[in-house]
């Protein structure tokens, strides 16, 4: 019985037993909290039960994970399948799942190429394999109209698990697993089989590219992809985009979309910049921009409170990035956490994190679930962690803070034609994770000589507090716009309150030049520009560089450390620790600074980090998310590293954690990074303590 359902039972049989009422609700509360720990203590879900990326799990723990072997390895073979450049191009993001066993009992992983492949959880050993045959391309040109010859940055972070409660669990098709493709396909597959359910959309696929192509701003071919998972929530299935940055002002529509898990027929539809003078947030909209600014669609993963039917939208910053003179107010949607009605997509609540987003301070992470107290009351609480390194607590059903949110005035004085926000929002509890200034002593090099050339490089940028826009002279922007937090998102024990997460805490450069000064920059790609190679923003006055706080031809310009792993305090507001998190002995520059040698040195300085953490009930963090080809355990009261296991390429994914047969493994996938590690990989690997050790 679902603890739910022993929960509901319990509240009516306390009357009816009388004086046994106490005992009876004790004894149901144990069998409820029993039922929900042998629930968690699995993974049915990408990030866990309620996007904690928790486990209940104790047999590896605190005191014998330095005992810690593989257990099996498995490689895709997308590195023999696949071409060198598309490889690189490629992010293995990817958080595991594992079916129950009405499902299978498989361990579901998927590559980038949006291959699903079911494996046995206690060997590796491989059971199915579906080809969904997706096109693998970038961005159409007229040159190259299926974007062949472009980076693909394709990805799969991981497959949705849906079970047809109307159903006889033992018919084709009622345990279901959902998969959203690179090319705009959603596809049902049957969990036990591996092959396309025939009752949903047209033999099993719903083909959603004609309608994205279609809309309003239109898309190209490879302007918009579904990043994937999938989110279920209840008999619906949401799913939203990624949608390509730096490009033009009137970027494709960020639409999410939402599907009946049985047949695949639309639901409901989500813009997250309102089109509608109907809808509340228009007023804050001028008319020309409602219609033609996109973006702000949803590229990180979303959850579910399914108990209250709601789905929660971390939402990104509207087209283009970096300048807002083409839509003057808040735009409010965009940049915001966004409660959604499940089943009918009505709007529940939202809260804006950043109000006219010019930094792409995307809201990346994946909203996290935990049942909170405040004065003595319980308070569902969900948390948001941004770019800025802040975090945002809200309770689910009211969007109520958990501490007071202040709007404080930040910097003016933006380029012409643009009109920033005089304030933005502050959480008073917790304190940034991250730094939140960049001053003149701020500048830093391996040597003397390294920290002239960064002052003289950027001595004409702008530099001062967060929020200090990009401006004609350059400026230099802290946190990046890569965060503080990105995509992996937080950890949460459920019964500490502790929250870890993985922060990156180098300095990014931004400057806009007018196009009337220069000649029209040729179409740089997203890697080169993200290396200092001007982009025209088109629709705008403007080209957008921006690079890492790098002086060329590799003098990293921010202090160490630059990455860090923190705990948190979430019911009192406060850091417990910090430890950084990386190792410099694999390259020195790092690859992301474009250096033509390598020196590797033992600097425990922290390595650009994307990806997240595992916590355990066992005293555990598990994460890899570093440049150094690492998985490590720390321990999560201190923040000590405890273990250490070499990998063949850098864990940039999130790991997971599940038990079968008596035996606990802990699983990642490390496959690099397009950006920052361009060291492709296709390995899943399984750790577990000796069989002799889980028998004690």
């Amino acid at each position: 019985m679902p603890a739910r359902a022993i929960t509901l039972s319990c509240q009516f049989a306390g009357p009816l037993a009388g004086q046994f009422a106490g005992q009876i609700n004790w004894l149901c509360l144990l069998l409820a909290l029993a039922c929900s720990v042998a629930q968690g203590a699995q993974w049915p879900q990408v990030g866990g039960e309620g996007a904690r990326k928790f486990s209940p799990l104790t047999q590896i723990n605190s005191s014998n994970v330095d005992q810690l072997v593989v257990a099996w390895d498995y490689h895709s073979g997308e590195l023999q399948r696949r071409g060198d450049f598309v490889n690189e191009s490629a992010k293995v993001e990817l958080n595991p799942i594992l079916l129950p066993p009405a499902a299978g009992g498989h361990l579901l992983v998927c590559t980038p190429f949006s291959r699903v492949i079911a494996l046995d959880p206690a060997t590796g050993a491989e059971r199915w394999v579906f080809e969904p045959n997706v096109r693998i391309g970038g961005y159409a040109t007229d040159a190259d109209p299926q974007g062949l010859n472009s980076p693909a940055f394709a990805n799969c972070r991981g497959v949705a698990y849906w079970a047809d409660r109307a159903a006889d669990p033992a018919a084709a098709c009622s345990q279901r697993v959902l998969l959203a493709t690179h090319d705009l396909k959603l596809m049902a597959i049957d969990a036990r089989t591996g092959r396309l359910c025939p009752g949903f959309g047209d033999k099993g696929i719903v083909n959603t590219e004609p309608l994205v192509l279609g809309s309003q701003p239109a898309a190209h071919i490879g302007e918009v992809k579904f990043p994937g998972p999938p989110l279920v929530v209840n008999d619906v299935v949401v799913v939203g985009t990624t949608v390509r940055d730096f490009n033009r002002a009137n970027a494709p529509a960020g639409t999410v979309r939402a599907f009946d898990a049985r047949t695949g027929a639309a639901r409901w539809s989500f813009d997250p910049v309102p089109r509608s003078a109907a809808d509340p947030a228009y007023a804050g909209w001028t008319a020309a921009a409602a219609a033609s600014t996109g973006g702000a669609n949803v590229w990180g993963m979303m959850s579910a409170d399914e108990e209250r039917d709601l789905v929660f939208l971390p939402t990104s910053g509207p087209s283009p990035d970096y300048y807002g003179g083409t839509r003057p107010g808040d735009n409010r949607y965009a940049d915001s956490i966004v409660a959604l009605r499940g089943a009918s997509g009505e709007m529940a609540w939202y809260f804006q994190t950043i109000h006219h987003d010019v930094w792409d301070y995307d809201n990346a992470a994946q909203p996290a679930l935990v049942e909170l107290t405040r004065d003595g009351r319980p308070f569902p609480a969900v948390v948001q962690a941004t770019k800025t390194g802040m975090l945002f607590i809200f309770h689910r059903e009211t969007g109520e803070p958990f501490f007071p949110i202040e709007e404080r005035p930040v910097p003016q004085d933006g380029v012409p034609g643009e009109r920033l926000s005089p304030t933005q929002p502050f959480p008073v509890k917790p304190p940034p994770l991250v730094p939140h200034e960049f001053r003149d002593e701020d500048f830093w090099g391996i040597t003397p000589w390294e920290r002239s050339r960064c002052i003289e490089y950027f001595k004409g940028a702008r530099r001062g507090p967060i929020f200090t826009p990009p401006s004609l002279e350059g400026s230099i922007i802290v946190p990046s716009t890569a965060g503080g937090v990105n995509w992996g998102g937080v950890a949460i024990d459920p019964v500490s309150k502790l929250l870890v997460v993985n922060v990156l805490r180098m300095a990014h450069y931004a400057q806009l030049i007018p196009l009337g000064g220069m000649p029209r920059p040729a179409g740089a790609s997203i890697a080169d520009n993200m290396m200092g190679a001007p982009v025209e923003l088109r629709g705008t006055p403007y080209a957008l560089r921006q690079m890492a706080l790098i002086a060329p031809p590799a003098s990293i310009c921010t202090a160490p450390p630059y990455a860090q792993l923190v705990g948190v305090d979430l019911e009192q507001g406060s850091i417990l620790w910090k430890t950084t998190l990386g190792t410099w002995d694999h390259s020195l520059p790092p690859p992301m600074a474009g250096a033509p040698f390598s020196l590797p040195l033992p600097l425990n300085w922290g390595t650009p980090t994307f990806g997240g953490p595992l916590l355990t009930a066992g005293g555990l963090v598990f994460i890899g998310a570093t440049g150094d080809d690492r998985f490590r355990a720390f321990d999560a009261r201190s923040g000590r590293e405890l273990w250490s296991a070499q990998l063949p390429t850098g864990a940039f994914s999130m790991p997971m954690t599940y038990e079968v047969d008596g035996r606990q493994y802990v699983v990642v996938a490390a496959g690099g990074h397009a950006f920052v590690y361009p060291k492709p990989g296709d390995l899943i690997r399984a750790y577990a303590l000796p069989r002799a050790a889980t028998r004690h």
